[in-house]
């Protein structure tokens, strides 16, 4: 992870400097997807949330001098997704807040057998429902930290949550991840 924000730092540097666009499109390459699917728990549409992914890294281009000043550019982008989702769901009420429908894991089976292949496909489906039944908040948290990455410290500030409160919501996710995993396959 700290090898891919070192890379977005370089990058980032060099798009401010130099002013080319393909820098920028490296740039969007990396945080377009994460920002695509963090805005989705907001707003559970894929269109609204491509806009916000959009809208956030075209913003960053048009601040790219500003952005030699921020540490840590993938923050800064999620801070900015989180507000501009929410004021998104403000023009378009009658949405669920923080609420995300699926995370891609990739569960590494070493054999390429046909049944390791059905094996690791039911297991990540397994998984998949596992956090989905997660509470809204969690999952959330669970998102941000084991899949983007983020620190404690950053999740609190993105959610507006203690960092206590994001351990607290982490700790609650892998209990009952871990639970109701143990259950579905009948581990001890």
């Amino acid at each position: 992870m700290t090898k891919k924000i070192r890379d977005l730092t370089s990058l980032v540097h060099q798009m401010a400097i130099t002013n080319t666009e393909g820098v920028y499109i490296e740039v969007f390459n990396i945080l377009f997807e994460p920002i695509r699917k963090f805005s989705f728990g907001f707003l559970k549409s894929w269109e609204l949330s491509e806009e916000v992914a959009s809208d956030v890294l075209f913003m960053l281009w048009e601040k790219r001098q500003q952005l030699l000043e921020i540490k840590n550019v993938k923050h800064y982008a999620f801070v900015a997704a989180r507000n501009k989702s929410l004021n998104v769901l403000k023009q378009h009420t009658g949405r669920e807040l923080l609420s995300l429908d699926e995370v891609d894991f990739d569960i590494q089976i070493n054999t390429p057998s046909p049944e390791a292949i059905f094996i690791q496909g039911e297991m990540k489906a397994k998984l998949e429902q596992a956090i989905a039944s997660l509470p809204k908040q969690c999952k959330l948290v669970f998102q941000l930290v084991k899949e983007e990455g983020f620190s404690y410290k950053e999740v609190a500030d993105i959610l507006g949550l203690s960092t206590k409160t994001v351990d607290a919501h982490l700790v609650n996710a892998m209990k009952k991840l871990a639970h109701i995993l143990k259950a579905e396959f009948k581990l001890a």
